[in-house]
């Protein structure tokens, strides 16, 4: 059974294919058009997804997108008529609503065939459900509570649950237009951080302030009884307005959803470019703190609900997802500030792994029992056991082989070096990194999400105290205070720091060991903290050969790992590994120099620009 699923008219669109329970392909649209966050139909992306798969339109069972335009459709209308004459209006609704109701015929024009070739049933699924799904249903448990919390879609920004085997139950919601992702997202505006994903910096900037607001925010941000939430609205316009997204260009714009109130509250907000100061520090730490306090406030009721529910309180799995699943440092804290002690959250935990949850809640529901099922009640040593399909990692997307690489190389006249294979390369290339060099790892398939775990991902030596601002200021071109994470092997990672539990999608920040924080430094946050990725041999054996070599030569078994880019989405293929690397990168190690040399002595050097 091939199931198509679909994230679209929205910000991260993307596709997943999967076949009788297990992912063939997925990816980001905007790997592909290289818009960042490219929302509209991901055209590019299903075809990507059928071609992988070998099939064609026509041998789709079912298609599935992660949007219900007639969910809590009452909601909708009275909030836009509450809103008339605003720029976005009923009739703009109503429109919207038509178009991501003709998915058939939309699917159809994309792969140029007629949509009565399309055979398959197309169903909605409603977006929260295909967050909760997404992480469920690919996860090693086979009960577990579930939470969806982002901005909002479908009307709800918030969504608690209960899975078990291939049932997914919702127990309660937020609606919109309270919501911790509209928080963050204000307030990420208000410190000059405006574009759509966002919000991230935010997070990196925090660690450097004192939370000092958390009072003020918390007048913001109320607190209720049973794991809710309340927002002050008059802090905020979009109840009024909406939330005016603009995508139809590719990369989406959100206007500014503070108001007035919040100048008052904070003093004029920080235009984009202008100097960061204590202050805005300050606003981002009490932001955070604000935002953990929220969380942990659902998770503990979520967790006492589903213990009532199994009548235990022994052992419950946590799956997570939606944008502020994206937040590693609140994830980091889950342990220590809930119950929960096993969590799982996927690589695309945003709107673009909706593209997953849409795909296999409507799976669960035409094969049921698709996943193994386990005895209800008190937990036993088997029921953890990985029931059927587990996405132990996040390569679902585009591969290219050697000879791709050497022929795009020679497109552009460039001197390469071809290793005999994968321990030789790793070998090369650590060398490069152990010297003070920085190297494009690009290697087997892209990741799906939006970080870049050694297959498309910039490498360097995390021993060396300046690489993170050599990194910020000369290579990435964002600001000073961006971290970078730590690449770990596995069975290494609890030498190295205060966890062990396998991260292999860097979506938690974990304390490094004390003893080991002045010999990584540039892994390592002011805080004490890195957003850790554990590589496995099994799931990533380019990857790990590469730290293992690394070690070999430094007895460090760390790397830093960063997205191979540079203020555009993560490259996709050989083509624009090169181009990134053309433009910007004045140390590229597996091609020569236009001035002949194999390595840059000086970093300045305007003869090795290429």
């Amino acid at each position: 059974m091939n199931i198509l699923g679909i994230n679209a008219w929205h910000g991260d669109a993307a596709a997943c294919l999967i076949r009788d329970g297990a992912i063939v392909a997925a990816a980001a649209e905007e790997r592909f058009v290289r818009q960042r966050h490219c929302a509209g139909f991901p055209e590019q992306a299903i075809r990507f997804c059928l071609e992988k798969g070998e099939i064609g339109a026509a041998e789709l069972d079912h298609v599935a997108i992660s949007r219900d335009p007639s969910a809590r459709m009452h909601q909708k209308l009275m909030d836009a008529l509450a809103r008339l004459p605003a720029a976005f209006s009923l009739k703009e609704r109503l429109q919207n609503v038509g178009k991501r109701r003709d998915v058939r015929g939309t699917l159809g024009a994309a792969l140029g065939v007629s949509p009565e070739t399309l055979t398959a049933e197309f169903h909605n699924v409603e977006h929260h459900q295909a967050h909760m799904a997404s992480a469920f249903f690919v996860s090693p448990f086979p009960h577990a509570a579930l939470l969806s919390v982002d901005g909002f879609g479908d009307f709800v920004s918030t969504m608690t649950g209960y899975g078990e085997v291939n049932q997914l139950e919702v127990l309660d919601w937020v609606e919109y237009p309270h919501s911790l992702g509209i928080l963050y997202t204000a307030t990420s505006q208000y410190l000059g951080f405006r574009k759509y994903g966002d919000e991230g910096k935010v997070m990196g900037l925090a660690p450097y302030g004192q939370p000092r607001y958390v009072d003020r925010f918390r007048e913001i941000l109320r607190l209720l009884p049973n794991g809710k939430f309340e927002l002050d609205l008059n802090y905020f316009t979009h109840h009024r307005h909406g939330v005016e997204m603009v995508w139809e260009a590719g990369t989406p714009f959100v206007s500014a959803i503070f108001s007035a109130r919040y100048v008052d509250a904070f003093g004029p907000a920080r235009f984009p470019d202008a100097e960061i100061t204590s202050h805005h520090q300050d606003v981002a730490a009490s932001l955070q703190a604000c935002l953990e306090e929220a969380l942990f406030h659902v998770l503990n009721d979520l967790h006492r609900r589903v213990a009532d529910r199994r009548g235990t309180d022994g052992s419950i799995p946590l799956c997570l997802a939606g944008g502020v699943a994206l937040n590693c440092t609140a994830n980091g804290k889950i342990r220590e500030r809930t119950p929960f002690r096993e969590i799982y959250i996927q690589p695309a935990a945003g709107d673009d792994g909706t593209a997953i949850g849409a795909a296999y809640f409507v799976h669960h529901q035409k094969v049921p029992g698709a996943r193994c099922a386990e005895p209800s009640g008190e937990p036993s040593a088997t029921e953890h056991r990985a029931p059927g399909f587990v996405m132990r990692h996040a390569y679902t997307g585009p591969a290219f082989t050697d000879d791709d690489v050497q022929a795009a190389l020679e497109r552009r006249g460039l001197r390469f070096q071809r290793c005999a294979g994968i321990e030789e390369a790793a070998r090369e290339a650590a060398a490069v990194v152990a010297g003070g060099g920085v190297v494009g790892w690009f290697q087997g398939a892209m990741e799906y999400g939006p970080r870049a775990l050694g297959h498309r991902s910039i490498v360097a030596d995390p021993r060396r105290t300046d690489m993170k601002d050599r990194l910020n200021s000369r290579i990435k071109y964002r600001e000073w205070f961006r971290p970078f994470a730590p690449s770990v092997l596995a069975e290494r990672a609890g030498e190295w720091f205060e966890s062990a539990d396998p991260s292999p999608f860097m979506q938690m920040a974990v304390h490094a060991r004390p003893e080991r924080c002045e010999q990584i430094p540039a892994v390592v946050h002011v805080d004490g903290t890195g957003r850790l990725q554990t590589v496995e041999r099994e799931t990533s054996p380019e990857y790990w050969h590469l730290i293992h070599e690394f070690e070999a030569l430094t007895g460090v078994p760390v790397l830093l790992n960063t997205s191979f880019n540079e203020n555009e989405p993560i490259v996709c293929t050989p083509d624009d590994a090169i181009a990134t690397a053309r433009r910007r990168w004045t140390h590229w190690p597996w091609a020569d120099f236009s001035c002949g040399a194999t390595e840059c002595p000086d970093w300045t050097c305007p003869v090795c620009e290429f």
